[in-house]
């Protein structure tokens, strides 16, 4: 399977659980996905601040395919990374006409906001995010003492 498959497998799953379970159940799944698997990622933000953070926001995106994503530190409290062509969504509509396409899930771009912000909650950072569609503003921040 190609790297950028994988984005099919996700897409799938997103479908299976909001299927099933609903939204509610869907975003549960992320929550949980945050809180749980991830724990030893926000550890690693957690004590490395926003360098860590932004290194591997970094790394991240220089290994996935196509796409258009600069991550950068704006300030010692902040990490921005600025999607401008997310390289998920994109290999997920250049599949139309393809044999496997799948619509994409409706709620595709929300997985970030519920996964990250979920990662953070035990940390001294917060994750917000405006946009979507393929495009969009995360940011990772100090949390106001």
């Amino acid at each position: 399977m190609a790297h950028g498959d994988f984005y099919f497998a996700i897409n799938a799953t997103f479908y299976h659980f909001s299927d099933r379970w609903g939204e509610e159940g869907l975003i549960k799944y992320w929550e949980a996905m945050g809180r749980e698997y991830l724990s030893p990622l926000a550890e690693k933000f957690q004590a490395g601040g926003p360098a860590a953070i932004a290194k591997y926001w970094d790394d991240y995106f220089a290994g996935e395919p196509g796409g258009d994503v600069v991550v950068s530190q704006p300030d010692e409290r902040t990490v921005l990374i600025d999607v401008r062509d997310c390289p998920a969504v994109r290999w997920l509509k250049e599949s139309e006409g393809a044999e496997v396409h799948v619509e994409i899930h409706p709620m595709y771009c929300q997985h970030c906001h519920y996964i990250n912000s979920a990662m953070m909650e035990k940390t001294d950072y917060e994750f917000r995010l405006e946009g979507g569609g393929g495009s969009c503003q995360q940011t990772f921040s100090r949390r106001e003492e």
